[in-house]
């Protein structure tokens, strides 16, 4: 089976249900089956050979839909980008990966015309939206004259499907490179682990674009032929409303976006209750918001999906059952993965308390980063991808992420691990957000400061924050300096930049 191969498989089986819902449009699955054959015999008609790489600067949209599953059915390699990227950085994306066709949302079409002369490879480009560009042809004029024919080419399950970018925080973003194959595992694990069905209804908030949003939840869907409501831009009532308006079943978000769901004011005048599951992940979630989070939403039904990028998106999950008693933990096993945590030395970690690195092993892994393959020697050992991540395991095999390897704090000797201070500073009724980074120290070698944005109204000092944990954490644990700021630097995944933070406020430490 091959992911194209899934929106047929809809086409024949569930004809008449609805496949996908954006804004006031509506499509059964044989509707959306013709606009992805639309799309795919339009670039095969005009030069695209199997393995052909499309970059796709899209936002969310149905056209976004349409064509990822056309550019994987014509046996091409789709190439989701991040609509937020500057133009240099989209550039190179589209450079490295060695796209031969690029389609972009009208918005970028400036950037796009000035980028054009240097992208000697791009041979086609397609515009997704209502605007007209001269020499350009718009993906709705496709979908409207093109074959609806399924597409003459045979893909198979180990072919390449996607090329996923790396969020690139601490330098050039790498591509994970991704077979049907890889996915297809990865959604039947997904699909068994959330108890995806055919009646599901999944609202699609996140951006597309990421690995968690386009693997974890659009193509499992499709596998079992759900309904997707793609939502375009995230505005946190509005993502309310369509969850009460659409009988939303699913639906997934970084900790980020559940954080601002819960501060709308009338929160509580939406009706959520057809929500099956909520899914969380892509960041850390601190204890105490997992547990205010629960209490807001006023259910347990939260699945914890912790994992990355080159693990397919794989790694460990946290059932609904254990949320309340292990709430912060990533959880464990998933189905069609081993995972386990690794000392430098590759050997597994069983022993409780023991921090070491989380890899994964299984048929979901990327085949390697594209055209690096010194970077994919390094983080590709013994068959396990890891990940960057440290952890540690409890009593009950329990695994919780406690920092990024690149971001741990040694003061003084002593090593300090990012989500433990968080997690207690986050108990602060005060406190909305908060990271913990470490600043060179001319004795200690670092020294940690807490960066943390206030809830309406509140004031906080570095004095008070030493009281309030001094009960909670070890002494070289508690934050030596403080930064209030209005919100943290996030990237689209959720993910605090904590070297932009380091680098802005490395000149905080008095010499």
């Amino acid at each position: 089976m091959d992911l194209g191969g899934l929106v047929a498989r809809n086409a024949r089986t569930v004809p008449e249900k609805e496949g996908v819902v954006y804004e006031d449009r509506r499509y059964t699955w044989k509707e959306v089956n013709d606009r992805v054959n639309a799309i795919s015999n339009t670039l095969l008609k005009r030069g695209l050979k199997k393995g052909d790489k499309v970059a796709m600067w899209m936002f969310n949209s149905d056209l976004f839909v349409f064509t990822f599953y056309g550019i994987v059915k014509a046996g091409g390699v789709a190439v989701p980008v991040n609509f937020r990227l500057a133009p240099p950085e989209a550039e190179f994306i589209f450079d490295h990966c060695d796209a031969a066709t690029l389609v972009f949302d009208d918005i970028f079409e400036p950037a796009v015309k000035d980028m054009k002369a240097r992208l000697s490879k791009i041979k086609n480009l397609y515009s997704a939206g209502n605007g007209s560009f001269p020499g350009i042809d718009a993906i709705s004029d496709i979908i409207a004259g093109g074959s609806k024919e399924e597409p003459p080419v045979k893909v198979d399950e180990f072919d390449e499907s996607e090329i996923i970018y790396t969020s690139g925080t601490t330098g050039r973003p790498k591509g994970a490179v991704f077979t049907h194959h890889n996915q297809i595992i990865l959604t039947t694990s997904v699909a068994s682990l959330v108890g995806l069905n055919q009646r599901d209804r999944i609202l699609h908030a996140a951006p597309l674009f990421h690995s968690a949003e386009l693997n974890l939840y659009l193509n499992p869907g499709t596998y079992v032929g759900c309904t997707h409501v793609v939502n375009k831009d995230f505005i946190p009532d509005r993502v309310l409303a369509l969850i009460q308006n659409e009988k939303i079943t699913q639906f997934f978000g970084p900790p980020v976006m559940f954080q601002f769901m819960m501060m709308v004011p009338d929160f509580d005048k939406y009706d959520l209750s057809s929500v099956r599951y909520y899914g969380y992940g892509a960041a850390p979630m601190a204890a105490e918001s997992v547990r205010q989070m629960m209490e807001k939403f006023k259910s347990t039904s939260f699945f914890c999906l912790c994992g990355f990028t080159e693990g397919g998106p794989g790694g460990v999950a946290l059932l609904p059952e254990d949320q309340i008693r292990k709430a912060g933990a990533g959880g464990k096993y998933v189905v069609n993965m081993e995972s386990h945590l690794a000392d430098e030395k590759g050997r597994s970690i069983t022993e409780p308390g023991v921090v070491g690195e989380l890899g994964v092993k299984g048929e979901t892994i990327m085949k390697g980063y594209y055209k690096d393959p010194k970077a994919t020697a390094e983080v590709i050992r013994d068959g396990y991808v890891y990940s960057g991540d440290l952890g540690v395991l409890d009593e009950e095999g329990f695994i919780t992420l406690v920092d990024r390897k690149k971001d741990m704090i040694i003061t003084g000797g002593e090593n300090v691990y990012s989500k433990e201070v968080e997690d207690a500073i986050y108990e602060n009724p005060k406190v909305q957000e908060a990271c913990i980074i470490g600043l060179p120290h001319p004795d200690w070698g670092e020294t940690v400061m807490a960066v943390v944005a206030l809830r309406p109204d509140q004031q906080l000092d570095i004095k008070e924050l030493r009281e309030f944990l001094k009960s909670r954490i070890a002494d070289y644990k508690i934050p030596r300096l403080l930064e209030i700021v209005p919100a943290l630097p996030r990237n689209v995944a959720g993910k605090v930049l904590k070297y932009k933070l380091r680098e802005e406020l490395k000149d905080r430490v008095k010499k």
